[in-house]
């Protein structure tokens, strides 16, 4: 059998469990064989967020102008080539976890624990949230059911599935509500050390960013569900509230919470250089980030050209500095400041009144620097392009709130790429070597092994979708 195959039958199957790196599970001849919850989600978690980093660093950070992995080999995603086997990676090891995070599930109905079975919901609408709005259409209602006899599984509409994850997130909110002040193991869960409040928070946050996902799509009354949970019905959605209840796994250094950025050699973690568009930005505010995320080159911040063509490489400058290798906010999930963006654009566009889009897009600015350690300067938002001004058009006003909302996003998964296809913000440059018809890709093509390990299902799919192709775009980007 193929490698892919094999790899195929795994997810379908949901019959791995990861805890790598985590205490051996004994297990007792007169007990269930059932792997306990408090012994999964830990490693599942860590194990996702380390996948997304990957991707971050690799896809996003190129398709968004963070770095540029310079050279003229083929493939290079700055220019926006991507090869077919990209989608392997994040495919197989987000399903492989989603099959882990339902075992949560499982193992809290087991033993009449509430807290891990609105945990387990969170994780799967995080994880087939980031799944669907890579390629779209997914084996959603009927995967990891191979045990069950399903070898099959359907791929599903992309509305339906968006509904099932709001529906996810509803039942989550309820059952934290319900089991209170918790039993969740401290040491089961990297991201709260077991509080159950924070998790709701994040949950409920998460279904923010969601719904504003969806919110052009008729099908979902989002502008009304945004203003329930913000404004009408506040005390029963509870949001994260502050920095200290960002959704983060700090990476501790520590086994079995050591950055998989940290075993990386200094010399490839550098080989990307920094893009002009994310460190121009940076110098012309004076953002004390800047000093975190690139390094010096002949004395100053310097990056170079995103989209150049071929055989015409500008100077390699700035790079990643080396400290973010082991740098514990790269475990970003959803953070503070991104919240307060979600609910600027929602402000601004009048689906919410109780402040101001200036008030959370300044709260925005403010927190997504003092997360990383720093006071904002003096005049940072009154003066240059990052002052709101009430009289800027809404395009303006947009663009202004997707910048920098992108540095708020920085190593987050593949989240600014998502929200530039849905907003078009920021204006980022089009460099002269871009491909694609120098259209941002839409989506990464469906791993290659699913046309011999699922072909009429595959098919079916992209029936409706369209094309197996990175220019297809998906339901929520359509018209």
């Amino acid at each position: 059998m193929k490698i892919k195959n094999i790899i195929y039958s795994l997810l379908i199957l949901g019959s791995t469990s990861c805890t790598k790196g985590f205490k051996e599970i004994n297990k007792n001849p007169n007990t269930s064989e059932m792997v306990t919850p408090d012994a999964l989600l830990a490693p599942a978690i860590t194990s996702v967020v380390s996948v997304n980093m990957n991707r971050s660093q690799r896809i996003t950070n190129e398709f968004m102008q963070v770095t540029v992995n310079m050279g003229d080999s083929d493939s290079k995603l700055f220019r926006y080539e991507v090869r077919r086997s990209e989608a392997d990676y994040m495919y197989n090891n987000w399903f492989v976890q989603l099959a882990n995070f339902r075992d949560v599930y499982r193992g809290g109905e087991g033993t009449l624990n509430k807290g891990y079975m609105g945990i387990a919901l969170i994780c799967q609408a995080w994880v087939y949230s980031l799944l669907t709005d890579t390629y779209g259409e997914i084996p959603y209602f009927s995967s990891l059911q191979g045990k069950d006899g399903l070898l099959n599984p359907a791929f599903d509409m992309q509305k339906d599935i968006y509904q099932d994850l709001f529906t996810k997130l509803e039942q989550a909110n309820v059952l934290l509500k319900e089991v209170g002040t918790g039993t969740i193991k401290a040491t089961s869960d990297p991201i709260y050390g077991g509080s159950v409040a924070k998790w709701r928070k994040f949950g409920n946050s998460l279904y923010l960013r969601l719904l504003l996902r969806v919110s052009a799509k008729s099908e979902f009354d989002a502008a009304a569900k945004i203003k329930e949970i913000v404004e009408t019905k506040a005390s029963e959605y509870p949001i994260i509230a502050n920095n200290s209840e960002s959704a983060i796994l700090r990476w501790t250094g520590a086994s079995p919470y050591v950055s998989p950025f940290a075993t990386w050699r200094p010399a490839d973690w550098a080989t990307p250089r920094i893009a002009s568009f994310f460190v121009d930005n940076l110098n012309e505010w004076k953002d004390p980030r800047v000093e975190k995320w690139v390094t010096k080159h002949q004395g100053e911040y310097a990056g170079v050209p995103s989209g150049y063509p071929i055989g015409q490489a500008p100077e390699a400058r700035s790079a990643l500095p080396n400290a973010l290798m082991s740098e514990p906010l790269l475990g970003n999930i959803l953070n503070y400041s991104e919240l307060q963006f979600i609910l600027a654009e929602a402000a601004l566009k009048g689906w919410i009144t109780n402040k101001t889009a200036k008030e959370y897009y300044e709260s925005g600015v403010t927190n997504g620097i003092t997360l990383w350690g720093y006071t904002v300067p003096a005049d940072y938002l009154t003066t240059g392009s990052v002052a709101w001004d009430n009289d800027f058009s809404l395009d303006f006003k947009m663009e202004l709130i997707h910048v920098q909302k992108y540095y708020s996003l920085f190593f987050t998964d593949m989240q600014s790429w998502f929200e530039y296809r849905r907003t078009g913000h920021p204006n980022l440059p089009k460099g002269l070597g871009l491909g694609n018809n120098k259209v941002m890709p839409a989506r990464i093509n469906y791993p290659v092994y699913l046309q011999s390990t699922n072909g009429a299902n595959y098919q079916i799919a992209i029936s409706r979708q369209g094309p197996d192709e990175i220019s297809t775009q998906v339901w929520w980007q359509k018209p």
